[in-house]
């Protein structure tokens, strides 16, 4: 779905009016974010650049996914980045998933045992989850979106 259907379908939910008065936008430009976008100066398109596009360049420009990361936690969620694979998934990668999700549990199980001995996890140790926990919902990622393009079924 392209960034400017996106916004029109969350947008028409509410009101292209209500939308503008929130952001102190006219609802001319609103409804410029909901029309297909111009791909150059010439383009005869009715659209402006929409802030979804904006984002997203900004985020290709510095390389950086900080920016969807705080969004999403403004809105109590997290950014899971898809692990880019360097070779196709084989054995040796389900078996280092495995020990993966194997260093996860042990992980969670120290900090159970935190919480039991010493009543607490501190900020150094949910960091250390939160890290771990990532890098396992990437790999997982990785590899649902393997086995939805065939790589384990030789038939595809």
């Amino acid at each position: 779905m392209k960034s400017h259907e996106v916004l029109k379908e969350v947008i028409e939910a509410v009101g292209t009016k209500r939308v503008a008065y929130d952001l102190r936008v006219s609802t001319s430009l609103v409804y410029k974010w909901c029309a297909e976008p111009p791909v150059d100066l010439a383009d005869e398109a009715s659209g402006a650049r929409n802030p979804l596009d904006r984002i997203l360049h900004l985020v290709e420009s510095t390389g950086n996914s900080r920016l969807i990361e705080w969004l999403c936690n403004q809105r109590d969620g997290y950014f899971v980045e898809n692990v880019e694979l360097e070779e196709p998934i084989n054995e040796a990668y389900i078996s280092h998933t495995r020990i993966l999700l194997a260093e996860f549990s042990e992980l969670l199980q120290v900090m159970s045992d935190s919480i039991a001995t010493e009543g607490r996890i501190d900020a150094k140790e949910a960091t250390e989850i939160r890290r771990q926990w990532h890098r396992l919902q990437g790999r997982g990622e990785s590899f649902v979106r393997s086995c939805e393009t065939g790589v384990f079924d030789p038939d595809r």
